[in-house]
């Protein structure tokens, strides 16, 4: 008889330690070093730019009020601090210890600071919670928002025009609150409970990366607000099983492949007598999207980008905030899709010209174009993409950006003359790997932080535009000491040739005392999406840590990057696996896996597994169904069996609509082909993970069970994507994965 449904894992060789015990210190990790103790967290600097010459802020531990946090400003030249707000100016009469601080904002003078606190999770973030304003000088402290409940306001922004407004956003409407009077004004209206002002429903915030919905003018004279109505949108039901005696229905919209989005358009609201003025985009506002807006280098213009729904179309547009009367100043058009993600935009000129990153020429680059869209000129040239464009220094006329044209694996800092020329790389040739930096406003400062597979994250202040290093602000000692004292993986990166003339990049982490003349079991780590890459040489946090923890058992951990991932490699590598996502980048997969076997003869053929997560758990789930005779474990957390139940906005990108590609859909989607699995197969998934669905998960099992496939499955009950959500809950899940691959994939040499 056949088992088909694993209820429970007991994982006897896991002990919790007690949380008083020292670290261990010895060669060998466990999972109880990493995810408990977590003596291999790295930390991070943060902080905050002010206004030029006014340095920059941070949160520290408050010397004078316990358990708390004062907020320091930081010249930048010397060093030198001072405490602009000390934790106990943030205690509330009726309170007897201060505000904890998830978020602050101060005003251009730094004379009021808006302190966000108590905030609770939308989604992804924690996007809702309660707003007080500080008055540095007199020491008043009010709380925002009247008479509201709890937790209910969002985004809360000071006017840019006078610090006396502040407006936010609760329960779906626009606020604006006088901090004199305290008076409190809705200047948005909902008809019904279907309509979303200055928010987003789900399918934005997680596919545009929209959370923020409003902006004020410049003149704080008006607010231009997103608003969608999600009337006709389907309802997507999950159940809570956890909390109380009976379940409780979770009931929200979310458009899936082919079905109804929300209804989107653009407002401009003035605050003197409350009126919106809609603005008149041209196109079906259910099959474009407005995907980005903001004030137009002015009060009077707002700059839009509008993508249709197939979003291989942006269309830039100017609309006047009076009439609402807009116009078309620029499109961008691409045969496969456009991502706007890596948009840059950015006034220069006074106005005249602003910036917008195309990969219209065969690469992602920078370009300048004219306010009224008359000159289009390339600021970024080569065959290379810009990874990501990051300032522009406007008094010198340089832009700064990362790329690494000769390696896409890295991260560089690149600058170049608005004009094109003098191209400069400025990151240090000698630290190979993955440079990231927080640049400030005048361009004159920034915190570098560099990474590398092997080296973890060290972060300091340097000048630019001669990149020198004023100090060092978080060298992460205690990880360096605790990984010095490790017995090491050896590492390396290395490109597949596939076939064809295809290279993809790759990278290894094999035992330490590898043997070659012996054979040990291949563990694949994949994602293989159009929206991420795995391939990247920085610092891989506690999930490399695990495959670091893998290697030492005996595994060697192997990642590839197929084509279609967000390598910087082009326009013509990453989108040719448009309408084909999980067909081409699966062969792609395939082809590497064959080829190191045949490369590395000390890889063991009859023992190789695969793992992923989200788009990752799709591909593990392509790869044991269509390769059955070259897998033999797979792990999948949170895949998307059938690519028809996923949302409009990430799907339709890469697949276009359902009625135009059936046979892309089907033959990309794992669930055609479960009834070829032969391996060993461990399902994972959360039970209210509202991004993909629990429904997929139900849909394969039944779809497992028809053809009596042998696999194992972890629900976990009130779970989302990420499944950390509870008490022990990463522990477990990194156990209950462990467990199954010494079951399944046995480690070792043999």
């Amino acid at each position: 008889m056949h088992r088909f449904l694993l209820i429970a894992v007991v994982f006897p060789f896991i002990t919790l330690a007690d949380d008083k015990k020292k670290p261990e210190t010895g060669p060998l990790l466990t999972l109880d070093r990493i995810y408990v103790k977590k003596e291999f967290d790295s930390k991070s600097y943060s902080l905050k730019w002010l206004e030029p010459g006014q340095g920059y802020v941070r949160q520290e531990k408050s010397r004078e009020t316990k358990d708390a946090q004062d907020i320091v400003q930081y010249n930048p030249a010397t060093g030198e601090k001072k405490i602009l707000v000390a934790a106990k100016a943030l205690i509330p009469k009726d309170k007897k210890k201060p505000l904890k601080l998830s978020g602050y904002t101060f005003t251009k003078d730094l004379a009021k600071v808006l302190i966000y606190t108590n905030s609770k999770r939308v989604w992804r973030s924690n996007t809702r919670g309660d707003y007080w304003v500080l008055d540095r000088a007199s020491g008043k402290l009010q709380k925002l928002g009247g008479k509201a409940k709890p937790s209910t306001l969002m985004f809360a922004k000071f006017s840019p025009a006078n610090s006396n407004h502040v407006a936010y956003v609760r329960e779906k409407n626009v606020y604006v609150e006088n901090l004199k009077s305290g008076k409190v004004r809705v200047l948005t209206e909902r008809s019904s409970d279907t309509v979303i002002n200055g928010t987003f429903d789900w399918v934005y915030e997680e596919e545009l990366g929209l959370r923020d919905g409003y902006r004020w003018s410049p003149d704080g004279k008006s607010i231009a607000y997103w608003q969608l109505d999600e009337e006709g949108v389907p309802l997507m039901h999950m159940l809570n099983n956890v909390s109380g005696y009976y379940p409780k229905l979770i009931t929200f919209r979310y458009p899936k492949t082919g079905e109804t989005n929300a209804i989107c358009r653009v407002g401009v609201v003035q605050l003197k007598n409350g009126m919106t003025t809609w603005v008149k985009v041209p196109g079906d506002p259910r099959n474009h999207y407005l995907a980005r807006m903001e004030w137009a280098a002015s009060s009077e213009e707002l700059h839009l980008q509008q993508l249709n729904r197939l979003q291989n179309t942006n269309r830039v547009m100017l609309a006047n905030a009076r009439d609402g009367e807009v116009k078309t100043v620029y499109t961008d058009r691409d045969d496969a899709w456009i991502e706007v993600r890596f948009g840059f935009t950015k006034w220069i000129d006074k106005g005249n010209q602003f910036t917008y990153v195309s990969e219209r020429e065969g690469w992602r680059q920078v370009y300048l174009v004219s306010r009224g869209g008359e000159a289009v000129q390339k600021v970024t040239g080569g065959n290379y993409d810009v990874i990501r464009a990051l300032k522009i220094d406007e008094a010198n006329q340089w832009l700064y950006f990362i790329a690494s044209p000769h390696n896409a694996t890295q991260r560089y800092l690149y600058r170049v003359g608005l004009d094109g020329k003098n191209l400069i790389r400025l990151s240090p040739a000698e630290q190979i790997g993955s440079h990231s930096y927080s640049i400030s406003p005048d361009a004159k400062w920034a915190v570098h932080t560099f990474s590398s597979f092997a080296f973890p994250p060290i972060s300091s202040l340097i000048k630019l535009p001669s990149h020198e290093i004023v100090r060092t602000l978080e060298e992460n000692q205690a990880l360096r000491d605790n990984l010095a004292k490790l017995q090491r993986p050896k590492t390396e990166f290395f490109r597949v040739t596939i076939g064809k003339g295809v290279e993809i990049d790759a990278y290894a982490v094999k035992p330490p005392d590898l043997d070659k003349t012996k054979k040990y079991p291949l563990l694949i780590y994949v994602y293989g999406e159009p929206a991420g890459q795995t391939v990247v040489d920085r610092w891989g946090g506690s999930g490399g840590m695990w495959h670091r923890m893998l290697a030492q058992q005996g595994y060697i951990v192997m990642s590839f990057d197929n084509r279609g991932t967000t390598a910087p490699r082009g326009n013509a590598w990453r989108k040719c696996v448009y309408r084909q996502v999980g067909i081409l980048a699966a062969e792609d997969q395939a082809a590497a896996v064959k080829q190191v076997l045949k490369d590395r003869p000390y890889i063991d053929a009859n023992r190789v597994g695969v793992w992923g997560w989200s788009g990752g758990g799709s591909m593990t789930l392509n790869a044991m169904f269509k390769f059955p005779d070259l897998y033999h474990t797979g792990i999948s957390i949170a895949p998307v069996p059938n690519q028809r139940l996923y949302d409009t906005i990430y799907q339709e990108r890469y697949m276009g609509l359902p009625k135009d590609n059936t046979e892309g859909y089907k033959n990309g989607s794992p669930i055609t082909y479960a009834k070829q699995l032969k391996g060993n197969l461990l399902l994972i998934h959360g039970t209210v993970d509202d991004n993909v669905h629990y429904q997929g998960m139900a849909k394969l099992i039944h779809e497992l069970v028809a053809h009596n496939k042998k696999f194992e499955m972890l629900a976990y009950p009130n779970r989302t994507h990420s499944i950390r959500e509870g008490k022990g809950t990463t522990l477990h899940l990194r156990a209950a994965i462990t467990e199954f691959l010494g079951r399944t994939l046995p480690p070792g040499p043999q």
